[in-house]
């Protein structure tokens, strides 16, 4: 029992210049995949972000949602569509997506903050126009690329002590439609715009693996330079490529570390952020 008590005194222990060096400092957390699905992992999750902000690091949450808009589609009778792996967004989907998105996920996710003792804020894209977009290609039909990003809003949750929670639908800038946009992109074109010091995507994977098919093979660190080469090599394929680009993107536009993390994992970003250890791939 004594070791048990020493055991976790030494976790605290290790926890500390950590906390010391990230106090004041923002970090961005794209939540999406099995973190959302499964109640456990959605618990731990926010557990960790509800810490972070206890310890005094501010907490931005970027989210998607796309197993709620799936459910949503079929109890309506509609099909998901996908073209190159992104959804096909009609205008009766964008409608559902900002339904689902800008409601029920993110109010869901800001009163579980706040359950648990955190002060959240939910906000869309749509909010003080803070993310704007342009259509990305007529064959995805009304999904967006952001062309520009409004933060102030966010900054200003954030000096007020709220953890700022960000569902992804964007203002249209050519039109006036609303856009459907990627979390990914999202997270960290706001993580450039606030400076970040970390931008932390949740995924279903430990990381960038060298052999996409054996999780035995993790890149625990990967310098932006070498991401065309992995890419070359397979190392980056599929749904990986916009996930690595978006975080070359972000450290190139002065966001100090990205990491690619395993959100099955409970507390996996707790671990990353917080302990000798760490976990998943940083980009540096």
């Amino acid at each position: 029992m004594t070791y048990n008590y020493i055991d976790r005194a030494q976790i605290l222990v290790e926890a500390l210049p950590y906390i010391q060096q990230y106090s004041g400092k923002t970090v961005v957390v794209k939540y999406g995949g099995n973190a959302m699905i499964s109640e456990e992992l959605r618990q731990a999750v926010m557990s960790d972000i509800t810490l972070l902000r206890q310890v005094g690091i501010n907490v931005v949450v970027v989210h998607g949602g796309g197993p709620e808009i799936n459910e949503m589609l079929e109890k309506l009778g509609k099909e998901p569509k996908f073209v190159d792996g992104l959804r096909y967004t009609d205008k009766q989907t964008m409608t559902i997506v900002q339904q689902v998105l800008c409601g029920g996920v993110n109010k869901d996710l800001v009163a579980t903050l706040n359950r648990m003792g955190a002060r959240a804020i939910g906000l869309s894209g749509l909010d003080a126009s803070l993310f704007e977009a342009e259509v990305k290609d007529p064959k995805y039909g009304m999904v967006g690329e952001v062309v520009s990003v409004n933060a102030q809003i966010v900054k200003d949750a954030l000096e007020k002590g709220y953890i700022p929670v960000i569902s992804t639908v964007a203002q249209g800038k050519d039109t006036l439609n609303s856009y459907n946009i990627n979390a990914d992109i999202a997270a960290s074109k706001l993580a450039i715009a606030l400076g970040a010091e970390k931008l932390i995507l949740l995924t279903d994977v430990r990381g960038l693996l060298k052999d996409p098919k054996n999780e035995d093979t993790l890149l625990p660190i990967v310098h932006v330079s070498e991401v065309p080469t992995l890419k070359k090599l397979g190392s980056i394929g599929g749904g990986m490529i916009p996930k690595a680009d978006c975080c070359v993107e972000a450290i190139r536009s002065g966001v100090k570390r990205c990491h690619i993390l395993d959100g099955r994992l409970p507390h996996s970003i707790l671990i990353e952020m917080l302990t000798d250890q760490g976990i998943g791939t940083m980009l540096i």
